[in-house]
């Protein structure tokens, strides 16, 4: 029997899939309201998963659905500082985080395991505050998080680093650290006991760097056109005379020896600009040439901006979650009308599935000798 999942804030499914690569557990029911996220997520799984978690329909649904675990990737909303003591519900509530509580809360049948997702920035939020309130609200749910002490007084103790892992540790040459906090219900396991620490590193090693993702054969239409890249230059030569580090950055040059990528961003344009790539091959066919709207020819230093397709191999959605171990073949795709612009946001607003996948195979092994 397959440990049943509610996948929340689910995006395209990235949390999910790392969960299930695992064999361990199969999902039940999804909440996405981000229609192109929706799109993509029908067309991979299957499954529609338009529902808004913070509606009361919704969460009746989960009050009377039997599932064993919760999975969040919730974005970090603004947590209201008024009304210091009017209680946790008051200062925060609107929150997806409340939400989130108020479905746990509420479940008939308690899940098992809470597994929430969320930037790093979250452990310095108000001053970190706002982590703090997490833990302590999972804690008096009677959730023990990995990571956690309770003291007797009934505080908690916790080091925010303990909850922070970086992509670039499990196989994946992507510098993108998240926050990843995994509770597991007391009242169900009275007695259970729990590493000290969340997993920091994976087993496998996919690429043995950026250079070993990138795509053969890339269109001219990802590549700059030679006033934009100056422009580029420019801005990057007065931020730096400002004492400022912002600019573009080529990541591959060959003077790195093994070049990883920054964090890939949901915004889109300024993820891509600090993920420039080098690409002599290529770029050698199409320079001085002009493409579509581009206003000046394409550059001569070979510059362009990463793949969509690259940008889902740096998540893991790309050739590896979704390809067939027999034969080979890679069946992720988007829906034909989804743009790459939204491709770029989507990727970037996912999670690392490897990542994800290390967590889930730790939840299953406690989970199996409960």
């Amino acid at each position: 029997m397959k440990y049943k999942t509610i996948d929340l804030c689910a995006g395209i499914g990235g949390i999910r899939k790392g969960f299930e690569m695992t064999g361990g557990f199969k999902n039940v029911l999804s909440a996405e309201i981000d229609e192109y996220a929706c799109k993509t997520y029908e067309h991979l799984y299957k499954e529609n998963p338009r529902n808004d978690l913070t509606s009361d329909e919704f969460k009746n649904k989960c009050a009377n659905l039997d599932y064993d675990v919760l999975l969040a990737g919730f974005p970090c909303q603004t947590f209201s500082r008024a009304g210091k003591k009017a209680g946790f519900e008051d200062t925060v509530k609107g929150t997806i985080f409340f939400h989130i509580l108020e479905i746990i809360k509420h479940s008939k049948k308690r899940p098992k395991v809470v597994f929430l997702e969320n930037v790093d920035h979250l452990t310095t939020h108000d001053g970190g505050r706002t982590f703090k309130t997490i833990l302590e609200r999972l804690t008096q749910l009677n959730y023990k998080v990995i990571g956690v002490q309770k003291e007797e007084n009934g505080n908690i103790s916790y080091d925010p680093k303990d909850f922070i892992r970086n992509s670039k540790d499990f196989g994946i040459p992507q510098n993108r650290p998240r926050v990843y906090i995994i509770g597991f219900d007391l009242k169900q396991y009275p007695d259970i006991k729990l590493p000290d620490h969340i997993p920091s590193k994976g087993k496998d090693k996919l690429y043995t760097d950026l250079n070993d993702l990138l795509d053969k054969n890339v269109s001219e239409k990802f590549f700059m056109s030679q006033g934009y890249l100056e422009t580029l230059e420019r801005h990057a030569v007065r931020e730096k005379n400002k004492g400022n580090g912002f600019g573009y950055r080529i990541v591959n040059l060959d003077s790195i020896e093994h070049p990883i990528a920054n964090t890939i961003l949901a915004t889109g344009g300024s993820g891509k600009e600090r993920n420039l790539i080098l690409d002599k091959k290529n770029g050698k066919k199409y320079a001085g040439k002009m493409y579509g709207q581009k206003q000046t020819p394409i550059n001569n230093k070979f510059v362009r901006v990463m793949t969509p397709t690259e940008w889902g191999k740096l998540q893991g959605f790309v050739n590896y979650a979704f390809k067939n171990e027999k034969t080979g073949m890679d069946t992720f795709s988007f829906p034909a009308d989804v743009s790459d612009t939204q491709q770029y946001k989507l990727f970037g607003n996912s999670v690392t599935i490897p990542v994800i996948k290390e967590m889930a195979e730790t939840v299953l092994k406690i989970l199996k000798k409960q």
